[in-house]
């Protein structure tokens, strides 16, 4: 029998309320060359044949690679989430392959056979796992010898910065902070995975190559009505009440009005970690 953690308890239950979160926040976010997180991440793996999105949630990701240009003909693609909900929505977006195997399961226990992807890619994912060793373990599992894991790792505010999201952080830090400590977000993942000494240990003893990694702005300007939907899709708001929640809103919006230029669009930043490491071939 499957185990499910207290922290996959809680990631359930956030998806399962709002399963396309985290794309409807990110996808029109826009790096240094204008293209989405999605898009960055998709160009790491262009060339697999065969690929598996590992926390493929509402199927952002797994559309993108379905029409990627110079995608090889007939990529195979598959998906695995935690959230049933998620997975729902991913079966109904119209740019996932009917012939797309989406599947219910954890990233500790992969239910796919050995050797059968060219490439596992994961967008804020791998960061959010529980025995990421066990994790790291699998994907080497069902990669062929040489596959790639491509991934995108949170990075936070920019140090420094003075935007929407730097100015944010605070803010939600004490609305968090103010509740009792059995109400607040347990403690999610393993804080090797953002950093590149650790993520590059925990990968290398699964069998991988060296870890390459690239810090890249996102920006996600627009009103500070837009921002705010964004930044209110993180996880630390999840325990938030209706009136915290309305209470936190108000305060961003006087925080940020500021930052709004002529055309009322705020700055808003944050910074992310492309990573990809390959396995080794044999």
């Amino acid at each position: 029998m499957t185990t499910i953690t207290r922290q996959e308890a809680f990631l359930r239950r956030f998806h399962a309320e709002r399963p396309g979160v985290t794309g409807e926040a990110l996808v029109r976010g826009a790096g240094p060359d204008g293209r989405s997180s999605y898009a960055m991440l998709g160009d790491l793996v262009r060339g697999a044949g065969a690929v598996l999105d590992l926390g493929c949630g509402d199927g952002v990701l797994l559309e993108l690679l379905a029409r990627e240009a110079g995608a090889p003909a007939g990529r195979v693609l598959a998906g695995v989430d935690l959230s049933a909900e998620a997975l729902a929505a991913a079966r109904g977006r119209a740019g996932v392959p009917a012939g797309a195997a989406l599947v219910q399961g954890r990233g500790q226990r992969l239910p796919f056979a050995d050797g059968v992807f060219d490439a596992c890619v994961s967008h804020l994912v791998l960061m959010l796992v529980d025995d990421v060793e066990r994790v790291a373990a699998e994907v080497a599992r069902v990669l062929a010898p040489g596959g790639v894991l491509a991934c995108v790792v949170g990075g936070g505010a920019v140090p420094g910065g003075d935007d929407a999201y730097g100015r944010f952080q605070p803010l939600l830090r004490a609305a968090v902070e103010a509740l009792p400590a059995g109400r607040r977000v347990p403690r999610l993942g393993d804080p090797r995975t953002r950093t590149r000494e650790g993520l590059d240990g925990l990968l290398r003893a699964a069998g991988f190559g060296p870890v390459v990694r690239e810090t890249v702005p996102l920006r996600l300007d627009g009103t500070a009505e837009e921002v705010w939907g964004a930044v209110s899709g993180l996880y630390d708001l999840a325990p938030l009440s209706g009136p915290d929640t309305a209470a936190l809103r108000g305060a961003f919006l006087a925080e940020v009005a500021p930052l709004a230029g002529p055309d009322g669009r705020v700055p808003c930043v944050l910074r992310l970690h492309l990573v990809r490491t390959a396995l080794a071939a044999g």
